[in-house]
């Protein structure tokens, strides 16, 4: 069985049982949950460690795997998958680079409901990215899973030494073979290049076509899996596409490009999602939260956040700094830190901003997750090169002290199964973008900001670049099911699913909308102290509206007009319970 044309290279084939299974790479959940999975020679790890350790890596950064999470007991489980993966480089048109394609076939693969779940990554992940959704819902009822990491992922390319990702996930040398990002010929020696931020193909624009291609890549697979019983098409083969965050914004943009009826039905869990003329872009709001929820946070009424004030109980020093250097540029009037608090409170809240996605945007801001991803995306959105990114900012070696230096070549061996595509992270400093001030990232902050909102040639193509990623109307009659947390901080409701929803049903799609009480961006983030005791998962809802979907395609259950939402209480100080998660009795 041949591939489909827009794959390039070989597709390598794998078989995963006896200890090696394709959910969990034979960790199970305590294994999962437990210490990084060991390499014998950490400068020679071989493809097998690399990949357990990128599956245990991304289960850990979705999924709340804590003792008080519930997760295997009061929802999802990790069993035993046997089975097999196909994985190769595919090839949208015109791009420069590669995103990766992967589909994972049980050995149970139920060949009386053939199913096929595709997905993608969330945030800029590697390949088993969406292992936790997409992998965890489908591969123990038998369906196969096609994934792709929608043209980012961890393959990051250190330009001291010419070496990137191979297609098994080992390091090699440029031109020595097909890589998973290779920047240009010319370009200048020492730094990191990320295929995201810096290929010069935009992928955000063309997410929706990479789910399409891995949706295809998986039936040309199952071709080859069972020879027997091919074709595997669209017509006898139920489609289902899920993805979360990014991965959700993904998989909403292939439902509008879906011309040839490949998809089944779509959930889509917090999805990072731009509706034409309406909502807000990422951008947009990213650059003003990094301007400004510093100082907001500052306002008396975020107390009791988590991460909202050190252990001491005291608003951050930076914030109370941002909050000076706000009056200092006449953004805000008040004197003193509660009422300039006070003043960017009221900015945001005008703009948008809940009350509930201030509260959990500490954690981004606490983690420096607003800077992170506006630097890297006004890359990605100019096309520009490692050595030219916009405002300063660049990306090396994280060497003694936080300077700039050399690549430990151990974390530079295992970077594409431990890293998670934005620096900073793994060894690899974000730089550049900073002045000698009290506070030395608000002037890049409002050079990204003045991207948004400027006039000049740079400030006009970024937002060309933004429109390029709106999503286009789903076909009339597709199933389609948005699940979305109410504090979530990091792509809050009100600039994404919301907008997304209301145009939709506008358009007459066939839409059902969940916004979870209590449930924010980061199920991972639950075991933080503070977090788990606020809020609810995210994760058991998404995995309910696909058992509905499922009953709806596979067993003849009608497609609900609406749906009870369901009512969660956070945990507390305790572990969760079945009944916290509060959804209707008869989906338990």
């Amino acid at each position: 069985m041949h591939a489909p044309d827009f794959v390039r290279g070989e597709v390598r084939v794998t078989e995963h049982r006896q200890g090696d299974d394709l959910l969990s790479a034979g960790l199970g959940l305590a294994g999962l949950a437990g210490a990084p999975s060991p390499i014998a020679d950490p400068l020679r790890p071989t493809a097998g460690e690399l990949r357990r350790r990128a599956i245990q890596a991304n289960w850990k950064g979705i999924a709340d795997l804590g003792p008080l999470g519930g997760y295997g007991h009061v929802y999802g489980g990790v069993p035993d998958v046997p089975g097999r993966e196909y994985q190769a480089f595919a090839w949208i048109p015109g791009a420069h680079s590669p995103h990766r394609v992967l589909l994972q076939v049980p050995d149970h693969f139920d060949h009386a409901h053939r199913c096929l779940v595709v997905t993608a990554s969330s945030g800029s992940r590697g390949i088993y990215g969406a292992m936790a959704l997409a992998g965890a819902w489908g591969l123990p009822r038998g369906c196969a899973v096609a994934y792709t990491d929608k043209g980012a992922g961890s393959g990051y390319f250190d330009l001291s030494d010419d070496s990137g990702v191979a297609l098994d996930g080992t390091r090699a040398r440029r031109s020595s073979t097909t890589l998973e990002f290779e920047p240009a010929n010319g370009t200048p020696q020492g730094g990191i290049a990320v295929k995201h931020m810096h290929s010069g193909d935009h992928p955000e624009a063309d997410w929706g076509r990479h789910v399409l291609q891995a949706a295809q890549f998986g039936l040309a697979m199952l071709d080859r899996a069972f020879p027997g019983q091919a074709p595997f098409t669209a017509q006898n083969t139920r489609i289902i596409a899920t993805g979360l965050s990014n991965g959700g914004g993904a998989v909403l943009q292939a439902a509008g490009l879906d011309d040839g009826h490949l998809l089944a039905g779509v959930v889509a869990l917090e999805p990072s999602v731009r509706v034409p003329e309406q909502g807000r872009a990422l951008f947009d709001y990213a650059t003003e939260a990094s301007i400004w929820v510093p100082c907001a946070l500052a306002d008396a009424r975020f107390d009791g956040a988590p991460m909202a004030r050190t252990p001491r109980g005291e608003v951050p020093p930076a914030w109370v700094q941002r909050c000076q250097l706000l009056h200092d540029y006449g953004l805000v009037s008040g004197t003193g830190v509660a009422k300039q608090a006070a003043q960017a409170y009221e900015h945001l809240h005008a703009s948008g901003w809940t009350d509930d996605a201030m509260a959990t945007a500490a954690s981004t801001t606490a983690f420096d997750l607003w800077r992170a991803i506006t630097a890297g995306y006004a890359s990605a959105y100019l096309r520009r090169g490692p050595d030219d990114m916009p405002c300063g900012f660049r990306y090396a070696g994280l060497g003694a002290q936080g300077a700039a230096g050399p690549v430990d070549p151990a974390v530079r061996a295992s970077w594409w199964a431990d890293a998670a595509g934005i620096p900073p992270e793994n060894g690899v400093g974000l730089f550049g973008g900073t002045d000698h001030s009290a506070d030395p990232t608000l002037p890049s902050a409002l050079g990204l900001r003045a991207l948004w909102d400027g006039a000049d040639a740079g400030a006009r193509s970024l937002r060309e670049a933004v429109t390029a990623t709106a999503v286009k109307m789903p076909r009339a009659g597709l199933p389609l099911w948005l699940v979305h947390g109410a504090s979530d901080g990091l792509l809050p409701t009100a600039f994404t699913s919301e907008p997304y929803v209301a145009w939709a049903r506008a358009g007459g799609a066939h839409l059902l909308y969940w916004k979870v009480p209590h449930a924010q961006h980061f199920d991972a983030f639950l075991a933080i102290p503070g977090f788990g005791a606020r809020h609810v998962p995210l994760l058991p809802y998404g995995y309910a509206a696909l058992d509905r979907l499922w009953a709806h395609l596979c067993e003849g259950e009608p497609w609900p007009a609406e749906v009870p939402t369901p009512s969660p209480s956070p945990r507390g100080d305790g572990a969760l319970s079945k009944e916290a998660l509060g959804l209707p009795a008869a989906w338990g």
